[in-house]
């Protein structure tokens, strides 16, 4: 049983646990209806409960359920509703930092100020799956407030999405995100021109960055190590992945292991030969 503190519109309504006095976000179509302050009622099966004791990034959950306008809590729960229907599960705490994302975005929208997102590429591939979850927002705001959201917020709410699905933060996919843009930066320097991201080595590489910042971001090492064999073998791509990983330890306030330097260099080895090959062609 629950005990209504704020009703917030016709399907939600912020309520405190009879039992255990916890706070809770209540959404659901005609939650609020008709509701009145210290009514008592029952979460219907077709409701979901969001915790009101959680705090994120941007601030409680109570300060955001309370500021944020009742309209993106309802849009933020849509979102996630599409990406539980393709991940299944997630942890449904990020709808209130969500919410304010998509609200802002929406008054940045409104005031015909542009955002600029140059991970957008990166974060679609990266993260594929959540991008495609992400974009279920186009139609929701094109019903719900008539607006047109372009990639690069869609690129932020899937890193929302994914933060929902790997209990990490927002910043953390980020961090993996810009790691990426900062070898590819360098391949294309080097290379004097744009990457394929849809050709095989492109993919390689952005999944090895991935995967070597979270290793170390939880302190994991590689067992065998390459370095002298690839700094004789590919002089070039082991410089220049060097140069990268001490970029990325900037970024990432880190250390990486001085083994990942060759295994990096590797794979920019591999992709500077597929476009320089596709040049020649």
């Amino acid at each position: 049983m629950y005990r209504i503190t704020k009703v917030l519109n016709h399907n939600a309504v912020i309520c405190v646990e009879a039992d255990s006095n916890r706070q809770y976000l209540i959404l659901g179509k005609g939650a609020g209806f008709g509701k009145k302050v210290s009514e008592r009622i029952e979460a219907r099966p077709s409701d979901t409960l969001y915790s009101l004791s959680e705090t994120t990034d941007r601030g409680s959950a109570v300060q955001l359920a309370a500021s944020i306008d009742p309209l993106y809590l309802e849009i933020a729960g849509e979102v996630l509703d599409e990406a539980e229907r393709v991940f299944h599960a997630l942890d449904r705490k990020v709808l209130f930092p969500l919410a304010d994302h998509i609200e802002y975005a929406v008054k940045r929208i409104l005031n015909h100020e542009q955002i600029s997102n140059p991970l957008t590429d990166d974060i679609r591939l990266l993260f594929h799956m959540e991008y495609k979850a992400a974009e279920s927002v186009r139609e929701i705001l094109r019903k719900r407030v008539h607006v047109e959201i372009g990639d690069d917020e869609i690129g932020y709410i899937a890193l929302h999405i994914h933060s929902a699905i790997n209990d990490e933060k927002v910043s953390k996919a980020m961090q993996m995100a810009q790691a990426v843009r900062i070898c590819v930066s360098a391949v294309e320097k080097a290379c004097g021109k744009k990457i394929d991201i849809l050709s095989l080595s492109y993919n390689r590489l952005m999944n090895h960055v991935r995967y070597m910042v979270a290793r170390a971001m939880n302190g994991e090492q590689l067992k065998l190590n390459m370095n002298d064999y690839i700094s004789v073998k590919f002089p070039e791509s082991f410089q220049m992945a060097k140069e990268n990983c001490r970029e990325i330890e900037k970024m990432l306030k880190c250390k990486l292991d001085d083994v990942e330097i060759g295994y990096l260099a590797m794979h920019i080895e591999r992709v500077k030969c597929d476009e320089l090959g596709s040049e020649n062609a």
